[in-house]
């Protein structure tokens, strides 16, 4: 193989070079366009699944299932962004570097085989004057040559003047002459030529060649750098990744189902009492006792005839576990006819009936139908829902409470934010003050205005959250019997799963009749007074009057000594035997009353309680 074919075999070579690392950038560009398609689509389903707003308010939030939730996104949405810085960093030290070298080879290349080209083109103009040189010489050889020969064949001649020979003999030297021209010209390029190639191929072509060998091997030292990078990259992002899987996994293990029931609890907690048992009301007495003149029934109550005291208003304090239930009106009131005391034998036998004057069994389905119509009516009203007040006394006591206290909370923020704002305008005030040059200090005067006028806004929002917030505490320490005592009693640990304390359970109302009826005994029964003896009778109690008609739900022993400073408390020793007048109601105090007298709130951890 010549040198032409060496030259012809390094030029495919070194495109061959170029052509491969334009694959190599255009490889690492589409895995680029992968990794940024990818990461898009990672933030999309990041940004669909992120909440919109700010959790913190949201009851959910508070679930650490939920929060771990939110974690593994926000992680993922880390996860999405180290893929970005892949494909950036592969972009920048791949892509854009390796085309530029490129573009630096290619034009290194050209020069190199340009100078080449050069070089062959001077190798081969010597070599033409040489070839022209050598066939003048050849030519002016022959000719002298045969000059010489007619010049001897003239001398020799007889006939042929002396002046023919002489101008033959002229004509020789001077072909003589040229070709010893020629042939020092032909020695000359000769010269000039061997010269020429001996440059060519022991100077100028192992210089282009060493040039072109030093550019490829640059080439291949990028590229084999850039190989280098496309897993260096990866491997950056690795520790960041681990990282975010570590988050995930920490956020997997953060997950606690106890304190999500918990938390739910405490969401939830209403702290109203659990309803008692519904009384047996007995609608068949009237119907066995229509052959005596004695009263329709006994009133709800004992067997004797005596008013049980726990039951005026048993039905008023009735709360709803998972509904929020609206007191139930009470039926319409009807004229209450008055009577006089009852007497020693009415105290026995009970209150009177009254004279019926048609069949007792319609009688008592007319009372049912009354009473039920309204009851029916008012559960009506119950889908409306309850209604939104800003006190947020439509929730029960623990959700209120807890309400007021973030609103405080917020607001509180807000004000701080306002309160830093207005320190800072009127420290550039200050300064515009000072160096009127950068401001003028009455441009600030309205902002500084609204700011001091956002704070007296808040304050008062905040005294009036406080103020509702002092006024629910107050509620729930100092609670007084709501006409509601429970007559079962079951204690925390036998209650079900998702019942905690300070729960009620749902419980159906039987429709059922007053039975507070007071007829006198000489009511006349004519046509007009027919439909008034129809209509059930309501009497309404006053609280302090079904206060004092209650007696002790159990009895209880004091564990411990208590003071009672405070008001609204009682003192105890230990070992005194007290009644229990009202359970606690889940804030931690118990309402009772000693055996001399006199009624307060103790610790319920200080009472060993025996309900009846």
């Amino acid at each position: 193989m010549d040198w032409g074919d060496q030259f012809d075999d390094i030029e495919r070579h070194t495109q061959w070079g170029l052509d491969l690392l334009e694959k190599y950038v255009k490889f690492v560009k589409e895995r680029t366009e992968i990794e940024q398609a990818y990461a898009k689509q990672l933030r999309n389903l990041v940004k669909k699944y992120l909440p919109k707003r700010n959790t913190r308010e949201d009851p959910e939030s508070k679930f650490c299932q939920y929060q771990a939730f939110l974690q593994v996104v926000k992680e993922l949405n880390d996860f999405a962004g180290q893929r970005e810085v892949v494909a950036e960093n592969l972009t920048t030290r791949i892509c854009v570097e390796l085309s530029k070298h490129g573009q630096e080879l290619k034009q290194e290349r050209k020069s190199h085989f340009q100078e080449g080209r050069r070089a062959q083109q001077q190798l081969e103009n010597s070599f033409k004057q040489l070839e022209n040189s050598k066939r003048k010489f050849e030519r002016d050889c022959r000719e002298a040559e045969k000059a010489m020969l007619a010049a001897e064949k003239l001398d020799q001649d007889l006939n042929a003047t002396k002046a023919d020979v002489e101008k033959a003999k002229q004509q020789a030297n001077l072909r003589s002459h040229m070709a010893e021209e020629s042939k020092n010209e032909y020695a000359s390029f000769l010269q000039k030529f061997n010269r020429d190639q001996s440059q060519f191929y022991f100077l100028e072509m192992p210089q282009i060649f060493n040039k072109l060998q030093e550019m490829d091997e640059r080439r291949t030292v990028r590229l084999k750098e850039g190989y280098g990078v496309f897993s260096e990259t990866e491997r950056q992002v690795m520790p960041i990744i681990g990282k975010c899987l570590d988050g995930m996994k920490a956020a997997a293990d953060s997950v606690n189902e106890k304190n999500d029931s918990q938390v739910l609890i405490e969401l939830h907690k209403s702290g109203f009492e659990r309803p008692g048992d519904v009384d047996f009301e007995d609608f068949s007495q009237p119907i066995n006792r229509t052959s005596s003149d004695s009263s329709l029934g006994t009133p709800r109550g004992t067997l004797d005839g005596r008013l049980d005291p726990r039951l005026p208003g048993k039905n008023k304090g009735k709360r709803w576990l998972f509904s929020k239930k609206n007191k139930l009106p009470p039926p319409p009131l009807s004229p209450v006819v008055s009577a006089p005391p009852p007497s020693s034998s009415s105290a026995t036998n009970g209150p009177p009936s009254p004279k019926f004057t048609r069949d007792p069994l319609s009688y008592c389905l007319n009372e049912i139908n009354k009473t039920v119509k309204p009851r029916i009516a008012s559960f009506r009203s119950l889908k409306r829902g309850p209604v939104i007040t800003e006190d947020f006394s439509h929730l029960p006591p623990e959700q209120r409470r807890k309400k007021l206290q973030q609103k405080i909370e917020e607001r509180n923020r807000e004000l701080q934010k306002e309160i830093d704002q207005r320190d800072a305008l009127n420290k550039m005030k200050d300064v515009y003050q000072k160096t009127p040059q950068m401001g003028d200090p009455t441009s600030l005067e309205p902002k500084i205005s609204e700011t001091l006028s956002n704070i007296e806004k808040l304050r008062l929002e905040i005294q009036k959250y406080e103020s509702w917030l002092v006024e629910a505490e107050s509620r729930m320490l100092s609670n007084r019997p709501d006409n509601t005592l429970r007559y079962n009693h079951t204690r925390a640990s036998e209650q079900p799963p998702w019942t905690p304390c300070g729960w009620s359970y749902p419980q159906k109302q039987p429709l059922t009749l007053s039975p507070y009826w007071s007829l006198s005994p000489d009511a006349t029964h004519s046509d007009d007074s027919q439909d008034a003896l129809n209509q059930p009778i309501y009497t309404e109690f006053d609280e302090d009057f079904e206060e004092d008609l209650a007696s002790p739900i159990g009895t209880c022993v004091a564990m411990y000594q208590f003071e009672g400073s405070s008001e609204g408390t009682i003192s105890m020793t230990e070992g005194e035997e007290l009644s229990l007048m009202e359970e606690d109601k889940g804030d931690g105090w118990t309402r009772v009353r000693r055996s001399k007298g006199g009624e307060g709130y103790v610790p319920t951890s200080y009472l060993r309680v025996t309900l009846n």
